[in-house]
């Protein structure tokens, strides 16, 4: 699994952590009570435990400062982590296809700090059960489904 970790934003600085696994587009949705490193290391560490050790293998997010904490999640989840080159979003387009998505439930400029962890898994599920032309029209929990097996 290399999932990437891109971070829609919105009002008054609220942000949802999204985590993508490449190949079969399985989205699993973080919520975040703060964008500071300590928050976002720790929910996401929380996070990346609870898929199946075979989807973890690597994680690969942009470069923010909040996410300077990549060494202790390395540490907490066993995963190795690699920074995207900023202002590269071509190398990154599995995750900018997923916030397009995600702005279908969480529009730009309105805030996200009302979204409890079980919204956002309701959305995921959203995603994760929607066809996907790249799939072959396939849907994500489809094709990890088959992954698993």
């Amino acid at each position: 699994m290399r999932p990437r970790y891109p971070t829609p934003l919105g009002r008054g600085l609220t942000q949802v952590a999204t985590l993508v696994e490449r190949s079969t587009r399985f989205t699993v949705l973080v919520q975040l009570d703060g964008r500071d490193m300590a928050t976002v290391t720790k929910r996401l560490s929380a996070k990346m435990l609870e898929p199946p050790a075979e989807l973890g293998k690597s994680l690969t997010w942009d470069c923010g400062m909040e996410l300077a904490g990549h060494k202790d999640v390395t540490v907490a989840t066993g995963l190795s982590v690699y920074s995207a080159d900023p202002q590269s979003p071509w190398r990154r387009g599995t995750n900018e296809n997923t916030n397009r998505l995600l702005r279908q439930y969480m529009p730009k400029g309105t805030g996200m700090g009302h979204l409890t962890q079980d919204d956002l898994d309701t959305i995921a599920v959203k995603l994760n059960t929607r066809p996907r032309k790249t799939l072959d029209f396939d849907t994500p929990a489809d094709r990890l489904e088959a992954l698993l097996r």
